[in-house]
């Protein structure tokens, strides 16, 4: 995928053309997409954001998802229109995610995938981390040189449970007000850990509609800047660092 991307954006360098990339109809599989794959949370870590994450890296400049509705692999359910999984994805992609990109590098097993832009419409950064590994559970630190890097520490075999407890021990913006040395983590994992499950978690809370229809709201939990960021087995890390503002994002 990325020699796909990287091919393409090496034609539209060397070329006359003022023509930029554009990624169309993606909708993951054919045939209107598969139930429970590309409806489900199975789908944001594997493919989705990471598909946005390299898109951004390789100066795509549009991004068409297949579909807003229609088949499985629409952002909202065909018959209910409740959002699926990568709806909130893409929310949270939207509402963090800024159009400069970071050169970014993790230092890590290879099924981590790593992105870092500035932040949209506030200071600082957003790293977004997904842990393709199924028993790992990853302690990330970020690190500010020349080149953008991600050190690492792991553990195995470490439950959803436990990493649910500790996301619940993290307080939220209203409990506490944010200080110059805190990051904003917004931690997606899949109802009770099954990676085919319809039911997206934000910091251990289910998304759902309220009574009237209305989006949840996206609230992140404040995390002291010392400690690492913790990314469990199959789940999807948005992290925003508000106090470092590199030169690219000033």
């Amino acid at each position: 995928m990325v020699d796909t991307y990287s091919k393409l954006q090496n034609i539209l360098k060397t070329s006359a053309t003022s023509a930029t990339a554009w990624v169309g109809e993606s909708g993951g599989t054919w045939n209107s997409g598969h139930h429970l794959v590309t409806d489900a949370f199975v789908f944001s870590f594997c493919r989705y954001l990471d598909q946005l994450g390299m898109c951004a890296v390789y100066d795509t400049k549009t991004y068409c998802r297949q579909t807003l509705v229609g088949g499985n692999y629409g952002l909202l359910n065909t018959t209910t229109f409740v959002p699926n999984p990568d709806y909130y994805s893409a929310l949270l992609w939207h509402r963090l995610m800024g159009r400069n990109v970071l050169a970014t590098r993790f230092g890590g097993p290879k099924k981590i995938r790593a992105y870092t832009h500035c932040a949209k419409q506030s200071k600082g950064i957003v790293v977004l981390l997904i842990n393709l590994l199924d028993t790992t559970v990853v302690q990330a630190r970020v690190a500010f040189n020349s080149t953008w890097s991600l050190r690492h520490r792991h553990k195995s075999h470490k439950s959803y449970r436990s990493h649910k407890k500790e996301l619940n021990g993290l307080r939220s913006r209203a409990e506490r007000v944010r200080g110059d040395t805190e990051r904003e983590e917004y931690h997606l994992t899949p109802k009770d850990g099954n990676i085919q499950s319809q039911t997206m978690l934000l910091n251990g809370n289910a998304l759902n509609l309220d009574s009237s229809g209305n989006i949840p709201t996206l609230e992140p939990v404040f995390v002291n800047s010392l400690q690492p960021i913790i990314v469990a087995p199959f789940s999807i890390v948005f992290v925003h660092i508000p106090y470092v503002v590199p030169p690219a994002c000033r």
